[in-house]
């Protein structure tokens, strides 16, 4: 299964993307959860400390894995087919949610097409995750539609887009998930978050409505994951509300209730 999060930044995806990952590896699943955002604070969602992960060195931004990966002994000419599926082994960082970590980082060249050798191998990582393997991935991709324009996301099964109930961010969520069926990904819905109110959850609903987007879920505003993102209290899942409705959504991606158009929420 291959999950791809989106939506505004702030509305909470990181969240979302975390907190399916640590549903699905305390099921017994092999998860592998990829920081595709180029602020990436996956760890942090996963139970890394702080110092953890800072000192994670994204893939994109690791200047000897690139060369080992593409560099020739000619001077601007680099080779394009290369292993990565020991990438996963070397630099997949464990978490304590039981999730494996891969941060991505940013591509640091002009233009969104390059050829660059990060950008090589990057791309062709992804592509071994998405297809060629068998874990649980989860994508926590970059705030906006611009992922989709790349095609970072292509061949997953799954688009969850997250919105609060706030207008400008339901207008993002409503392009992403736009381009995303326009993209071919097969299943593609809305996952209302923060929701604290009956009115809250008639925005998110009607606009989904209004749109044609399916409603994967409805997460409702909890208070210790409120304090958590500033104090990084703990939160413990079985008390929480939101933690209980990520879980209903899990579950209905593993069952394939959701994809079937089963209850969204």
């Amino acid at each position: 299964m291959k999950i791809a999060v989106s939506g505004k930044g702030g509305t909470g995806k990181t969240f979302l993307a975390g907190s399916l990952a640590a549903c699905f590896a305390s099921d017994g699943h092999p998860v592998i959860a990829i920081d595709a955002d180029p602020a990436p604070n996956l760890g942090l969602t996963l139970g890394l400390t702080s110092e953890e992960a800072a000192a994670i060195v994204p893939v994109a931004e690791n200047e000897q894995l690139i060369r080992l990966k593409t560099g020739t002994e000619y001077s601007g000419v680099f080779r394009l087919t290369f292993t990565v599926d020991d990438i996963i082994a070397r630099f997949a960082v464990p978490t304590p949610s039981g999730a494996h970590l891969l941060v991505m980082g940013t591509v640091r060249s002009p233009g969104s097409g390059c050829t660059c050798p990060a950008h090589s191998v990057v791309k062709a990582l992804m592509r071994h995750l998405i297809v060629d393997r068998d874990d649980y991935v989860i994508l926590d991709m970059d705030a906006g539609v611009e992922h989709l324009g790349r095609g970072t996301a292509e061949r997953v099964d799954t688009m969850l887009v997250v919105s609060d109930a706030n207008r400008k961010s339901l207008e993002v969520a409503g392009n992403i998930c736009r381009m995303a069926k326009d993209a071919g990904i097969p299943a593609v819905g809305l996952v209302g978050n923060r929701i604290a109110t009956s009115s809250h959850d008639r925005a998110v609903r009607e606009y989904a409505a209004q749109n044609g987007i399916p409603v994967a879920g409805m997460i409702p505003f909890d208070q210790a994951v409120y304090d958590n993102a500033i104090d990084g209290s703990p939160v413990d899942p079985a008390a929480s509300p939101a933690f209980r409705e990520i879980s209903r959504i899990a579950a209905s991606l593993v069952s394939g209730a959701w994809q079937a158009g089963g209850p969204g929420g």
